[in-house]
């Protein structure tokens, strides 16, 4: 079958015609016959620095294939580090501590189609608030993201980067969310805010992981992988 077959089967069948809006394949959600809509995170401190050069760069490719993104900044206030206090069991969907962005980041899992999480590097490590977002967020309203697509994105001005990009990742893993990549790491390079416009492969790279992230919300519909609700997970801890 042609691929422009398939997305013509895929969007009839989903109750959707497919649209043509200045050469670029715009298709919708199956389950709310909305366009598709990605959520990117901009991890850094800095509001307009090289993390949002290179997530603007997946948006204007996003845009090229008819799904909408919207960047959500964590700003450069105080964020709180997970107490392990387990109250968000209790009464999941939020974190117990709303004295930071955190909630009104995972308040936005369940609109999203899938997740992009961008951060500069520090010491070698993710930047500390976007990590601790992303670990209260998932642990307290982990069910709106689990089996969604998501990539991350490590903006580094020359070492680490790859360690970045690993422990970013990690949390899509637990959840059952299946991981984009591109024709490379998702890396992009700058120190100076500006800087990333001029690294020619980073800017290629986030345009192929968006051409690559529309391919799987294409295929799929919008309909998430299949999680553990097939199985109880069986936790076996080895120190009893």
């Amino acid at each position: 079958m042609e691929r422009r077959d398939f997305i013509t089967r895929t969007a009839a069948a989903a109750g959707g015609a497919l649209l043509a809006a200045s050469g670029a394949e715009v298709f919708a959600n199956s389950k709310s016959g909305k366009r598709m809509k990605v959520l990117m995170i901009n991890g850094s401190p800095r509001q307009k620095g090289n993390t949002a050069t290179a997530l603007a760069e997946i948006a204007g490719q996003l845009e090229k294939k008819g799904i909408d993104s919207e960047i959500v900044w964590i700003g450069n206030k105080p964020v709180r580090g997970c107490a392990a206090c387990q109250k968000c069991k209790k009464s999941p969907g939020a974190c117990v501590f709303d004295d930071d962005i955190t909630n009104a980041i995972s308040g936005k899992f369940a609109d999203a189609d899938a997740l992009i999480v961008g951060a500069p590097v520090y010491y070698g490590q993710p930047n500390g608030a976007v990590l601790s977002i992303i670990q209260r967020a998932f642990y307290s309203n982990g069910a709106a993201v689990s089996g969604k697509p998501a990539a991350a994105v490590a903006v580094c001005r020359r070492g680490g980067a790859t360690a970045s990009f690993e422990t970013l990742n990690m949390p899509f893993l637990m959840m059952n969310m299946p991981v984009v990549g591109s024709q490379y790491w998702n890396i992009v390079y700058g120190s100076t805010p500006g800087e990333a416009s001029l690294d020619a492969e980073g800017l290629q790279t986030m345009r192929a992981l968006a051409n690559n992230m529309a391919w799987l919300l294409e295929a799929t519909g919008g309909r998430r992988a299949p999680g553990r609700e097939d199985e109880n997970w069986n936790r076996t801890n080895f120190i009893r």
